[in-house]
């Protein structure tokens, strides 16, 4: 028997009572200026009327177990996610401050644009008011100030939940172009999920966060609207702040439409895997509902999460200590699971060397790595002689985070260019994207990038690059190998054994890491205090910046 309305009132009353704070129309203590000398748009009519924080969520949709005794709590899972934590990543800001420096002229619209996806329900709000969102301001948020919490809230619940389905997969919606409803007053909005909510359910969600949930998961579930903020097409600027083109920053989206993929399998499906059983939504007179996706949003970026653990206190994580460890490592998990596999094949001796294939092959649906282009991965390829010594190690990664043999970590006026063959341990096979401004340099600035001078990032299957378009092209002289094709790469490896004796073992590893050497290191000259930060952080954890997702081995 379902309780009347008044008693599910009272029961999400008491849940919320005493721990989240009433947002909406803001009161006056919540749009004080705090001290802060940038102009309080929350003074606005209307502003903040349009999102609600997390905490109006989670209260209802924690404490989820499977019958396993897994949890599988909403709130717990997205609050480790780097979804949750897009507004306090040291990376990004001072990513975001070298664009400013680099640009200053340009520096209200690059934070502007860098706040969309990152700080997506502060600038969201701000555009309404007529403002442009800021970055900076948002940095130490103040307690009374609602857009402060707006901004440090994240890729929030009342974000992806109120997306429309208004030109999903255009243009127009790339680059955060998303819409919700701006028109509807706020108590009567519309949250979006894929299940059908019971009138007396409704109610408890509506009292709690003001919106109405209603079953749209042709919206929800689908591909692009992940693609709102996962399709970034940056503008390149001229030193004095005008446009002189446009650079695809990011397309992971237009990659899986390229792939076999695109009729396989969601970005959902694979980054936020659904639980095997019925499981209810709600702890609060939840109803078991089948395929409940996991909302731990596993990406590529365990760096970063373990950074968030590592300086919790400076860049204020609310997350616990035991949540991002666990979170880090279902990345990890994830990524050594489900990116890729290494094959050793064709394995040969010819006088004083050793030769063999290594196979890199891509098991996901865009390339690898991808998205932001400071990720990359690479072989790290061993010879042993009978004895275990090491005779032959291409691609070894040092305890400051650079690759043994990378011209671009070495110098970052140059650059490793794709091999076909490797015949010297000064040489590695690097799959990555390298940027080049208007005078043909290597750059990790977005804003002075023009053009991709390589990008052999392997491919995932189905992926033809002879009809590939320019913003997922391959470049380089990836382009023009055969062995590098849908679904992998493979490159002959030519060995000197120097006198050694067998038999020989080959070992084969694929590495991965985040935020390369090179991305970190260019960081050093701005003298501010984001880059400086961030590249003390990375100093000190690059030990760790890398993770291998598969490996083999084979003896001749």
């Amino acid at each position: 028997m379902k309780p009347p309305n008044a008693v599910l009132i009272a029961v999400c009353t008491l849940i919320v009572a005493g721990t989240v704070g009433v947002h909406g129309a803001p009161r006056q203590d919540e749009t004080a200026s705090g001290g802060d000398s940038t102009k309080d748009v929350t003074k606005q009519k209307g502003y903040g009327e349009h999102f609600q924080t997390s905490d109006r969520c989670v209260a209802c949709h924690n404490g989820l177990k499977t019958t396993t005794g897994e949890d599988i709590s909403i709130g717990v899972a997205w609050k480790s996610t780097m979804m949750a934590n897009s507004g306090r990543d040291p990376y990004w800001m001072a990513g975001v401050r070298r664009e400013t420096i680099d640009h200053p002229t340009a520096t209200k619209e690059i934070e502007d644009e860098c706040s969309i996806c990152h700080m997506p329900m502060m600038r969201y709000e701000a555009k309404l008011a007529g403002e442009e969102g800021q970055v900076f301001a948002h940095l130490s948020p103040k307690p009374n100030r609602l857009d402060d919490k707006l901004a440090a809230d994240g890729v929030s619940c009342s974000v992806c939940h109120q997306i429309t389905g208004e030109n999903l997969g255009t243009r127009a919606s790339f680059v955060g172009g998303f819409k919700i409803d701006e028109k509807t007053p706020a108590g009567q909005r519309h949250e979006y999920g894929p299940y059908s909510i019971t009138p007396g359910r409704t109610t408890i969600m509506h009292s709690s966060s003001t919106f109405e949930p209603v079953e749209n998961s042709k919206v929800i579930a689908s591909s692009e609207l992940c693609a709102t903020c996962h399709t970034l097409i940056t503008r390149a600027l001229s030193p004095d702040g005008k446009v002189i083109g446009e650079f695809p920053e990011q397309v992971p989206y237009q990659e899986w439409l390229h792939s076999d993929y695109r009729t396989m399998r969601s970005c959902q499906s694979c980054h936020m895997p659904v639980v095997e059983e019925d499981v209810a939504p709600s702890s609060v007179f939840g109803q078991p509902r089948p395929d409940f996706a996991r909302h731990t949003f596993v990406g590529g970026n365990f760096f970063m999460q373990r950074m968030l653990n590592a300086y919790r206190a400076e860049l204020n994580v609310p997350s616990l200590p035991q949540e991002l460890d666990a979170a880090s490592n279902r990345t990890i998990e994830h990524l050594r699971s489900q990116a890729a596999t290494v094959s050793i094949q064709d394995i040969e001796q010819h006088n004083e060397r050793i030769e063999a294939t290594i196979v890199a092959s891509n098991l996901g649906g865009h390339k690898l790595p991808t998205a932001y282009p400071s990720r990359r991965a690479w072989l790290h390829v061993v010879l042993r002689d009978h004895n275990g010594k090491v005779i032959f190690e291409s691609g070894a990664l040092r305890s400051n985070g650079s690759i043994a043999g990378n011209d671009n970590d070495e110098d970052a006026t140059k650059f490793e260019p794709h091999h076909r063959e490797i015949t010297s341990e000064e040489q590695v096979q690097v799959y990555e994207s390298i940027m080049v401004d208007s005078d043909g340099k290597p750059t990790t600035g977005l804003l002075r990038a023009v053009r991709y001078i390589k990008d052999n990032r392997l491919l995932p299957r189905g992926f033809d690059k002879g009809s590939a378009e320019p913003d997922v092209g391959v470049y380089g002289e990836a382009a023009r190998d055969d062995n590098f094709a849908a679904g992998g790469d493979r490159v002959r490896y030519s060995m000197a054994t120097n006198g050694a004796e067998g038999p020989f073992q080959i070992e084969g590893e694929l590495w991965y890491q985040p935020i390369g050497y090179r991305w970190a290191m260019n960081l050093k000259t701005y003298d501010a205090m984001e880059p400086r930060r961030f590249v003390g952080y990375f100093e000190t954890m690059a030990p760790g910046s890398g993770v291998v997702l598969a490996r083999a081995t084979a003896t001749k």
